[in-house]
């Protein structure tokens, strides 16, 4: 596996090994001896699974502290352009935004580590979206902010996304992080 430390403390881009033949691919999901390597000593207890159609976008999700969430985030199908918010008041990098490319075709994850929002644009025609968490789903702690908050700035490429109502509904940063 190879690794890559993104520009947003925290954040890891993980390439595995793809092993191809004539039968198809293998690759390893997960090592936990690795991820402790790159110092993920988390450990994974819940595994979550989404379908979405293209041009959806999901997020931006978090869970509130005690309950706070680090992600390991895959595609299973399709491509989907996937976007980690710093959600830490105290960080140098507190709302800034960083976006990778998670696809089917070139597997990779994306470690998201407590302390940032989630979400993504499904840019195929469906995804299916896998997220390893550090952290049982508690509905009471569950929170969000808009995907599209001016605060924030993310560049989706997209005019008409198709966005539940709940993710519609969601905060602005501003009205849960005061002074923003």
């Amino acid at each position: 596996m190879k690794s890559e430390h993104l520009s947003l403390p925290g954040l890891i881009l993980i390439t595995p090994v793809l092993h191809t033949d004539y039968r198809g691919s293998f690759f390893e999901v997960l090592r936990a001896k690795y991820l402790k390597a790159l110092g993920i000593e988390n450990e994974l207890v819940q595994v979550n699974q989404s379908y979405s159609v293209k041009d959806v976008i999901r997020g931006l999700h978090f869970q509130k502290n005690p309950f706070e969430q680090g992600k390991l985030v895959r595609v299973v199908m399709g491509t989907v352009m996937d976007v980690a918010v710093d959600i830490r008041p105290a960080s140098p990098t507190f709302l800034k935004w960083e976006a990778v490319t998670l696809s089917f075709e070139h597997p990779s994850l994306l470690w998201i580590p407590r302390g940032f929002a989630h979400g993504f644009r499904v840019l195929s025609d469906s995804a299916i979206v896998e997220y390893h968490c550090d952290e049982y789903y508690q509905r009471e702690y569950d929170a969000g902010i808009l995907y599209c908050d001016e605060a924030i700035g993310i560049e989706w490429g997209l005019a008409n996304p198709i966005v539940s109502d709940k993710d519609r509904n969601l905060p602005h940063a501003s009205e849960l992080f005061p002074g923003v």
